[in-house]
């Protein structure tokens, strides 16, 4: 009985792991500017809660259908379901979907309007993360009700053997009754037989979904020789995914390492450790003050799946380290203080500084928004020399300050490019049936680039990333841009409702 609710999706967490479940994309759907928020279901199979806001007022129909991420699914879509339009806000739709498999699915969004038709599709891991145990008082309830039809069935055999074949107002005689007491003897043990077998099939399904509740990937590290950081990540079985051999690049990277202090959050470095074994990076470390740190590794799996693994780690002094260099890049700022949390401006190197521009609202948790940053020079002018950092217009990493949030998120959402790579090559017209073979199939940082529609010119000194919070807390966000060659960190707190 304690396994019984596995299935209905009454569920809590099962392990401890950091991220931010729900899935942002900003982006174009054909003509149309889209922001795209997906709750996946906790529980596989399971209903994912889908939010499209429309920044056009043409729009007459958004319609959206789930899908298998590649495969002969991906290429025969079901009847996508209207998303219904809020009465309040014209530009808003919600609807909900099935995820009925475990594994990489993805969610098309069809827009209908003035401009003609429009098309997206974004990626979403589909993972049972939770799971819960009945509630006692409904256990009971439902022992009980379970007994009573127990009795009622024996009862109602015993009556049937000892009176049906009397006449109306007859009474049973010996042999009815004693005939009738074996039958039922024997109907309770058929009726308690099928109650221990059907027990041992439930807890059989229950276990078997139990194997497949998320089990985040383990990491641990190690310091060697006072400055290489050994990096050590552990399959935890689960299931099929969180294999350590199938890793595929991710703006040009098997892994993105974010190092944290802790509890001050007032260091950070964003670096790219190389693979040697599976499951092995290592790294030869910047300079480093001893300290504590919380260690984050971005990576995505050949099926788009991504992970997080988390650790914490005591570092010793490294000096003088060594010097930066390629993608890896470093930030300081000042300790997480409840004053800083209106902070709107941010210090960069050379007199610059990066902006917040928001409003003055609250930011509420379960709410998609768009964050938007702008680089300014010494007298407020839009910053020039403003370039891609790793394909992209610049990256964010959002951190709670109890360190059980992190997001490395994009201008164009949350999900890893390698991902997006993995469903354009799956959709091309002659990519086969099944796996696909990563080094053929994922496209390159060029073409993931080419995919999201970066611009050739110049950039624009602004950038923005859809993200919405998961819970109400402190948080410390990392925006990073790349001027003139150098990467450049802004760092903001604020409070979530």
């Amino acid at each position: 009985m304690r396994h019984l609710l596995l299935f209905f999706g009454i569920c809590s967490s099962a392990f401890a792991h950091v991220g931010s479940p729900d899935v942002f994309y900003e982006g174009s759907a054909g003509p149309y500017h889209v922001l795209v928020t997906i709750r996946p279901p906790a529980v596989i199979p399971g209903v994912a809660e889908i939010e499209v806001r429309c920044n056009s007022n043409d729009v007459t129909q958004v319609r959206i259908v789930p899908l298998p991420l590649r495969g002969p699914g991906a290429k025969f879509a079901p009847t996508p379901d209207v998303a219904q339009r809020s009465k309040d806000d014209p530009e808003f739709y919600t609807g909900s979907l099935w995820m009925m498999g475990f594994g990489s699915w993805q969610v098309r969004v069809h827009v209908d309007g003035g401009k003609g038709q429009g098309e997206t599709s974004i990626p979403v891991p589909a993972l049972a993360t939770r799971s819960t145990t009945m509630d006692k008082s409904l256990g009971v309830l439902l022992a009980g009700l379970c007994l009573f039809l127990m009795i009622g069935i024996v009862s109602i055999v015993g009556a049937g053997v000892r009176e049906a074949q009397l006449e109306p107002g007859s009474t049973p005689g010996e042999t009815n009754r004693r005939r009738s007491r074996i039958v039922m003897a024997v109907s309770l043990v058929a009726v308690a037989a099928v109650g221990y077998l059907g027990n041992l099939w439930w807890n059989s399904e229950a276990n078997n979904y139990a194997r497949r509740v998320y089990k985040p990937i383990q990491m641990t590290g190690t310091v060697e020789s006072g400055r290489r950081l050994v990096l050590h990540l552990e399959d935890t079985g689960f299931f099929r995914f969180n294999k350590l051999d199938d890793l595929v690049p991710d703006h040009g990277h098997l892994m993105h390492l974010f190092v944290v202090s802790d509890p001050a959050m007032d260091r950070m470095w964003h670096l790219h450790p190389e693979q040697g074994e599976p499951g092995s990076f290592t790294l030869d470390l910047p300079a480093i003050p001893a300290g504590k740190y919380r260690l984050f590794a971005d990576i995505v799996h050949a099926s788009g799946i991504p992970e997080t693994g988390a650790t914490v780690m005591e570092i010793p002094a490294v000096e003088p380290g060594k010097p930066l260099s390629g993608d890896d890049s470093a930030a300081a700022g000042s300790p997480v203080s409840q004053a800083d949390l209106n902070r709107t401006e941010a210090p960069l190197s050379g007199g610059y500084r990066m902006v917040w521009q928001r409003d003055a609202a609250a930011l509420k948790a379960k709410r998609a928004y768009l964050f938007h940053f702008r680089v300014e020079d010494q007298n407020g002018r839009p910053a020039e020399n403003v370039e891609l950092y790793m394909g992209m217009p610049g990256h964010a990493e959002f951190v709670g300050n109890d360190f059980q949030v992190f997001a490395h998120v994009h201008p164009s959402g949350s999900a890893p490019m390698a991902a997006f790579g993995i469903l354009q090559a799956a959709s091309k017209p002659d990519s086969k049936p099944g796996a696909v073979n990563v080094a053929r199939e994922v496209p390159s940082m060029g073409d993931m680039q080419g995919m999201q529609a970066m611009p050739a010119v110049a950039m624009t000194p602004e950038v923005s990333f859809p993200y919405g919070f998961p819970k109400p807390g402190n948080y410390r966000m990392f925006v990073q841009v790349k001027r003139a060659g150098k990467v450049e960190t802004g760092i903001f707190d604020t409070r979530v409702e």
